[in-house]
């Protein structure tokens, strides 16, 4: 009796942490699975995919180049295909389905862990074409893959006035109870949108969340150190706080 082989998988997503996350998951919930190949695009994605064959591709939907999506379509019938996402309006009432699977930014182990039983599951049936559930998500993305605009401005209350600032000048958001806290280099405003719905209108590569109560901008990082407990805390350009980072979001600052 012969025994089967390994499984096989490609991860693609165009930011490497994230990749790194991916991979150290994927190890953790499924010893077993081998790692082929990483791409940093979706047209990588794609040719690597049809060279190296492997079982499951993680595809991140908003990539340069090819979206996620596009490479979903290149891809139909030879792989089994797992997303990647940080917009999770767009996706979980499609994905929900049960067709594909899908994982959020950041990729939490209790959710690869999930997948992966999923995955090895469907290993037994061949890939499905998907041709539904793409247009589907193709038409919530815009029909090209790629997320909405994300916000340039914030409308905030400053004292008893409203105040329209730039995203370029704010420095963090902050929880506080049922607003959330604006903080630029000279003054502090509050909106009423909670951090869970802002967090969805943010360019990702300029804004980073580092706990459930905080995301900040990445340009206005100046340090990120530990405190006596060994916990991350990012030190904000001109400011004299200290913003926490959660285990969660740990991987932004793996490096450091």
């Amino acid at each position: 009796m012969h025994a089967q082989p390994a499984p096989t998988a490609l991860i693609a997503d165009d930011e490497r942490l994230v990749r790194e996350q991916i991979v150290s998951r994927l190890k953790a919930a499924w010893p077993e699975l081998v790692i082929v190949g990483e791409a940093g695009n979706g047209s990588e994605a794609v040719a690597m995919a049809r060279s190296l064959e492997p079982d499951v591709v993680f595809l991140d939907i908003n990539m340069p180049e090819m979206n996620g999506i596009d490479a979903a379509r290149a891809l139909a019938g030879q792989a089994h295909v797992v997303f990647v996402t940080a917009y999770d309006q767009y996706a979980v009432d499609a994905f929900d389905q049960g067709a594909v699977d899908y994982l959020l930014k950041p990729v939490e182990p209790e959710r690869v862990a999930r997948t992966c039983r999923r995955l090895r599951e469907r290993l037994q049936q061949k890939p499905e074409p998907m041709d539904g559930l793409l247009e589907q998500l193709a038409q919530r993305l815009g029909g090209s893959g790629k997320p909405r605009e994300y916000l340039h401005w914030v409308q905030a209350s400053v004292g008893t006035g409203i105040r329209m600032i730039p995203t370029s000048d704010i420095l963090y958001f902050r929880a506080e109870d049922k607003y959330t806290c604006v903080q630029t280099a000279r003054f502090e405003a509050l909106i009423r949108k909670p951090i869970k719905e802002l967090i969805d209108e943010l360019d990702p590569k300029e804004f980073w969340q580092i706990h459930r109560a905080t995301v900040v901008r990445v340009d206005a990082i100046g340090e990120v150190s530990r405190n006596f407990r060994g916990k991350q805390q990012v030190h904000v350009k001109g400011r004299e706080e200290k913003l926490e980072v959660s285990r969660s979001f740990n991987h932004l600052f793996r490096q450091m």
